[in-house]
């Protein structure tokens, strides 16, 4: 936890009493303990609630979760995250409880939420590191993203979600696009991509309830146990076996190239937790495409957070630093094509 204490007494003087009548409370008193680590995006705050009356009474270790001063494209406001974990809880994932939410960004300057507190490390380079492979880990991360997928379009309280047209891949594509801006057409890595992704695109399928965002640094894990899924904010409806590949995706690994999914264990431990839960089998090639598309979404990601950085709007050294991977995930795409060149008869290959 590091940085200067967000809320001051300004804002814990407008929050408290707005707790305490959401929690059908006498008081609520919050204190700030500090960001937490992680959150280019976002703002991650551990605040502990002392609540007095109602059914909430008592001390509760929580995050206070709010917007970045700047964002990036396609990620979700707080109030809309916040539903998709309300229903994702209310699926049985292990995930935490979403509390309150603020959809009024005059309360903090920006719509938030607060939700309780997991246990555990989240940093990527901390959970890969491990002397024997974490099978039951991706087992069990491949059983949490199955039942995740059986929430469909239609599922009450995620109305706002947009359905992707004309298919979840050409929706990606177009959008990749729209992001990357020049560097769409004057990259030749990023050019070549998008015509792969655009030439060898699958036709449209079922569309389930995706993290969008589902990989290594994105889950909390406690003595080897999965104790949280978080950060929602990409959340939408897609093609299922987008977010296995965004799992498997050689940039997620954190150095442990030989364990393909997530750094901690092989494809198969996570492919076979899938199947147990979601109703459907993997589609390895489907996956091969989603991962193609992974190193895409990933380049355009790079640039948005450089450009926040570039343009004084937050400066930032991790910001920064982000904007300077994109050589190495142009590297990453270009391995990836070629060992799956073979396979596809498309253009488009490098």
């Amino acid at each position: 936890m590091s940085g200067a204490p967000f809320l001051d007494d300004a804002r814990k003087a407008a929050l408290e009493p707005w707790l305490a009548a959401q929690a059908g409370a006498r008081r609520v008193s919050v204190t700030d303990e500090g960001r937490l680590s992680g959150g280019a995006i976002s703002l991650n705050l551990a605040v502990t609630l002392e609540i007095d009356g109602g059914p909430l009474t008592g001390r509760h270790a929580c995050v206070l979760r709010t917007g970045s001063a700047s964002g990036v494209s396609a990620s979700l406001d707080k109030a809309e995250e916040a539903a998709v974990l309300k229903l994702a809880f209310a699926t049985g994932a292990t995930v935490p409880e979403p509390l309150f939410v603020g959809a009024d960004p005059a309360l903090l300057g920006a719509p938030f939420y607060i939700m309780t507190r997991a246990r555990g490390v989240a940093a990527g380079f901390r959970v890969v590191k491990t002397a024997e492979p974490q099978r039951e880990l991706a087992r069990e991360l491949g059983r949490q993203l199955g039942r995740i997928h059986r929430v469909r379009p239609g599922a009450p309280g995620l109305e706002f979600l947009p359905l992707p047209a004309p298919s979840p891949a050409l929706q990606c594509v177009a959008d990749y696009r729209r992001w990357m801006g020049r560097f769409a057409e004057t990259d030749p890595v990023l050019a070549l991509g998008l015509r792969w992704l655009t030439v060898n695109a699958p036709e449209p399928g079922e569309l389930v309830l995706c993290h969008r965002d589902y990989r290594t640094g994105n889950y909390m894990v406690e003595d080897g146990r999965l104790t949280a899924i978080i950060d929602w904010e990409f959340a939408g409806w897609s093609d299922p076996m987008e977010d296995l590949a965004w799992f498997c995706a050689a940039c997620w690994r954190f150095g442990r190239y030989d364990r393909e999914a997530g750094g901690i264990a092989d494809r198969a431990d996570l492919y076979a937790g899938y199947e147990e839960t979601a109703e459907r089998r993997v589609d390895e090639r489907a996956v091969a495409y989603w991962e193609t598309a992974a190193y895409l979404r990933w380049a355009t990601v790079a640039l948005q957070q450089g450009m926040r950085h570039s343009s004084g709007t937050e400066p930032s050294l991790e910001l920064a630093l982000t904007g300077r991977m994109l050589p190495e995930i142009e590297l990453d795409l270009l391995r990836h094509l070629d060992s799956i060149a073979a396979d596809w008869t498309g253009v488009g290959k490098p």
